[in-house]
């Protein structure tokens, strides 16, 4: 049986650089963290800390995001993710995230993942998009 409970925290860090962040407002001063760039960390860091809880063979996929970008993190900031549990229901688990600059919150809201079986998750995919 998982091993997942509420209160498991998370916590990782990310060097905002050029690669992660917006070009499209043409100017170099203005590049910051991307929006999808904040979202992917966020949700990464509550796999992290998910993963080890569970057993093997099970990892868990996003199912729903709910996340205000609050501030702008320019290029050579240091953007600190957490992620805290707050319910699991069966194989739903549902995360408080944040992501914080030193200066300020720059991010916050909540994601929910699903645990799956990683075999059977792609033996339906395989079943479900076999060609005709």
């Amino acid at each position: 049986m998982h091993n997942v409970k509420v209160g498991t925290k998370g916590q990782e860090r990310l060097l905002v650089t050029p690669n992660v962040s917006i070009a499209f407002l043409g100017m170099e001063d203005a590049r910051v963290l991307s929006t999808p760039n904040m979202i992917l960390h966020m949700e990464r860091t509550c796999r992290n800390s998910v993963l080890p809880l569970l057993e093997p063979g099970h990892d868990t996929v996003g199912t729903h995001v709910n996340v205000f970008h609050l501030a702008a993190a320019p290029i050579g900031s240091l953007v600190t993710f957490t992620s805290e549990i707050t319910a699991v229901d069966r194989r739903r688990v549902q995360f408080r995230v944040t992501a914080s600059t030193e200066e300020e919150r720059i991010g916050e809201g909540t994601h929910e993942r699903t645990i799956i079986n990683i075999a059977r998750f792609a033996s339906r995919l395989a079943a479900k998009y076999q060609p005709k």
